[in-house]
């Protein structure tokens, strides 16, 4: 790989006798990996291989991903970078936290702090970018979570409605992206040796938001994928410096991990306690991992205002013809909320989302249509198969007909109306049963055709 000369000069003096093995782990292969979720049923992956596990995380493992799969669609798995899975690891929530991923697109953050909440809590996955901000709705959606919702907002906006809110801030922030040199060989075109100092300043300023909204005692989590000190270390010193209710909390660091370097700082001994991950090290891209705590103290905190129900008595009665047909537990009234013609769940305590750019304000759960409701894939994607009446089983053949948008039959026993579709306990989709044929529902713009 044709590193960029500034480049290969910087990290020759900074790394010194490292420096070889460094340049050297840019001409390897880069890792691929993916996690498993652990809040679908407890299925074996039926197209992919589960035996390289990754030391570090729970649910990871090495390996690529095929997005067209029952595993990739149902969101049994899901694509992520070995070295990113360390975030969500070290961030590590509870079930029944408040969360902020500030930075989340395309989602893999996200959805891996989610796996520890088990559905409870309250996650807020923001995104400044509107495109990335609907690829991580969908991959949100695809996951099955049901205590999240997806924001499209500046952080500075952000803290003005979440003031010393949240448990845990993960700001997984936006770099030179050296890290990624090898996955991305575009990362390096707009490398120049005074970007990681330009990324520094737009990350102090996040990094700022991100504080307001940390409650006291909280913990945030900054991450990155470069090596720039200026966007690691010096970030952290500049927190120390600026923050004196901070203190940098030790990160367990598994063989082939790092210390930061005091050295590439102001020589706080604090920073060893902050983590890097080289690829001369570890199978993994370049990654930095700082975990600090608000201390607690005497600041006031308010209680926001929480989000009200604004569906219509009509409403109510199109959704309960079909919910009550659908589901074996019902959603409660005084969670639904209606945007557009959409209807949405709200996660149980969610705050007023009045003036806010708001992607997904839970789980979308269908679309009202002229005199009757019609379910959607993410209310299939969010509960297990067990949490359906009368679940249809289809074969991986028929899958594929269903991802591709036709119509298939099935046995004739099965009584007209919606059903959730599975295969081996993974809930697929909707259809609806009209004498045995199976109407397809599964959103045009997500179909594609599998070629044998």
């Amino acid at each position: 790989m044709q590193l960029p000369e500034a480049f290969i000069q910087k990290y020759s003096k900074l790394l010194g006798e490292e420096a070889p093995a460094f340049f050297h782990a840019f001409d390897e292969q880069p890792t691929k990996g993916f996690r498993l979720n652990p809040l679908k049923t407890h299925v074996e992956p039926l197209n992919h291989a589960i035996g390289d596990p990754v030391s570090y995380c729970q649910f990871g493992y090495y390996g690529s991903v095929s997005g067209k799969t029952i595993d990739h669609q149902s969101g049994l798995i899901y694509s992520q970078e070995p070295s990113a899975m360390y975030v969500g690891e070290v961030a590590h929530p509870k079930p029944g936290d408040r969360v902020l991923d500030l930075c989340a697109a395309p989602g893999g953050k996200t959805t891996h702090l989610a796996s520890y909440m088990n559905q409870q809590g309250l996650l807020v996955s923001n995104e400044i970018n509107r495109k990335r901000a609907e690829i991580l709705a969908e991959n949100v959606e695809r996951f099955g979570l049901q205590n999240t919702i997806v924001t499209n907002e500046s952080p500075d906006t952000l803290e003005k409605h979440f003031v010393n809110f949240f448990d845990v801030v993960v700001v997984d922030a936006p770099c030179s992206g050296e890290g990624m040199f090898r996955k991305d060989h575009e990362a390096m075109q707009y490398w120049t040796p005074e970007y990681p100092l330009s990324c520094a300043n737009r990350q102090k300023k996040i990094l700022q938001s991100a504080l307001q909204m940390l409650k006291p005692g909280g913990r945030l989590i900054y991450s990155t994928c470069t090596f720039a000190p200026e966007e690691d270390e010096q970030n952290i010193a500049w927190l120390l410096k600026n923050y004196a209710d901070l203190k940098v909390v030790p990160i367990k660091k598994y063989p082939g991990m790092s210390d930061g370097r005091p050295e590439w700082a102001d020589n706080n001994p604090e920073l060893a306690k902050t983590l890097r991950i080289f690829p001369h090290k570890m199978r993994g891209e370049g990654h930095f991992i700082a975990q600090l705590e608000k201390q607690i103290n005497d600041s006031n905190r308010k209680e926001p205002k929480l989000q009200k129900t604004n569906v219509t008595k009509q409403q109510k009665q199109d959704w309960h013809k079909v919910a009550d047909k659908l589901l074996t537990n019902s959603i409660e009234d005084s969670r639904l909320l209606v945007f557009g013609d959409y209807l949405y769940a709200m996660p149980a305590n969610l705050p007023d989302l009045t003036k806010l750019q708001v992607i997904r304000p839970g789980i979308n759960l269908g679309v009202f249509k002229k005199n009757r409701f019609e379910p959607a894939l993410p209310l299939a994607l969010a509960f297990k198969s067990v949490n359906f009446q009368k679940p249809v089983q289809i074969s991986e053949e028929q899958w594929r007909k269903y991802v591709h948008g036709d119509t298939f039959t099935i046995t004739k026993d099965v009584e007209n109306g919606w059903h959730v579709l599975t295969n081996h306990e993974l809930t697929i989709g909707f259809g609806k049963v009209v004498n045995g044929v199976v109407k397809n529902f599964y959103p045009k713009k997500l179909r594609f055709e599998i070629k044998n």
